[in-house]
């Protein structure tokens, strides 16, 4: 009888034992089978982990701190992407290699879907750029890939990444949309803020390192002056130092901007040369580490955007 008791004692802890492992390895393989989704820029990064909240794995193509003008995808990271169910990218020209990588998952090149900002022979080198010199749509030569800096741009590329994660994943649809509308609203939100604080402004001209304001400019009435035109690998000439520091003190200008990822000696020396304020204007390809680790979203960093251009243009 004792021997009985003993065998259902160990069967009992046996199958109670089983059936934990079972409900772990049942529990695990189900967050393993969260779909990838791998996104280049932070832009993009900011409307996928807002929209699909935490029903989806995101990878960052791109790493935080990292300057996407001169990324190079490493062989770890291709590995990656071959387990992403969807593989969504900026387009435009910002990423080069991907003409050169076949995606296995479905691919969304958002610049498809919204208005480009494209320039002018010349205009990418120095020209004075003015909001109103983007009309004209045959003859361009060059396109400017800085779209997510426009708010209306951000709204058509929100509703496009909904699209296609509520392809992938059906059964959170009514979540994606709610989230969706959330997004959207924040953005609206963001274009009322811009339009309210860049009204009335003294000045119409900002000056920077490297030209990644267009859509701004554009859609708030103000010019750029930069440093550089679209690459901000670009090496200033004699020339464009000479053209920035004579603009500065026709202007009036009180503010230089530079980015985290350019090279900023030679605009440092400007603002030194000309003792005029340097600050970092966040164009949002990507953001740095610390950004990152004080977990800021695309609405704080744009509002700080304002503020910045807000004073650099004396604005009421």
């Amino acid at each position: 009888m004792k021997n009985i008791k003993l065998i259902l004692v160990l069967l009992v802890l046996f199958l109670a034992v089983l059936f934990l492992f079972t409900n772990n390895d049942s529990t695990q393989k189900t967050q393993q089978k969260k779909p990838v989704v791998a996104v280049t820029t932070f832009a993009l990064y900011d409307i996928v982990k807002h929209v699909a909240k935490d029903t989806v794995e995101i990878v960052n193509i791109l790493p935080f701190g990292v300057d996407p003008h001169s990324f190079e995808p490493t062989p770890q990271l291709m590995a990656k992407l071959e387990r992403a169910s969807l593989v969504i990218y900026s387009g435009a020209g910002l990423e080069p290699w991907v003409g050169s990588f076949e995606f296995k998952a479905p691919s969304l090149n958002v610049s498809k879907y919204v208005e480009l900002r494209h320039l002018e022979k010349g205009e990418h080198e120095h020209h004075h750029e003015n909001h109103d010199h983007h009309e004209e749509h045959s003859a361009h030569n060059s396109t400017d890939p800085h779209y997510w800096l426009d708010f209306v741009n951000m709204q058509k590329a929100t509703k496009v990444i909904t699209e296609a994660l509520v392809k992938l994943q059906p059964q959170y649809e009514k979540l994606y949309r709610e989230n969706e509308a959330k997004y959207i609203a924040m953005l609206q939100n963001l274009d009322k803020l811009y339009k309210e604080n860049l009204r009335e402004c003294k000045l119409d001209t900002v000056v920077t390192s490297h030209n990644a304001l267009g859509y701004l400019s554009r859609r708030y009435g103000f010019h750029v002056e930069s440093l550089t035109g679209l690459s901000p690998e670009a090496e200033p000439s004699a020339k464009d130092v000479s053209r920035i520091m004579k603009e500065v003190q026709k202007d009036g200008i009180s503010t230089i901007f530079f980015e985290n990822f350019v090279n900023d000696s030679v605009i440092k020396r400007i603002a030194a040369d000309t003792h005029i304020a340097l600050d970092v204007f966040q164009p949002l390809g990507n953001i740095t580490k610390d950004e990152a680790k004080a977990h800021l979203s695309y609405e704080d960093i744009m509002k700080r955007n304002l503020e910045k251009l807000k004073k650099a243009l004396d604005c009421k």
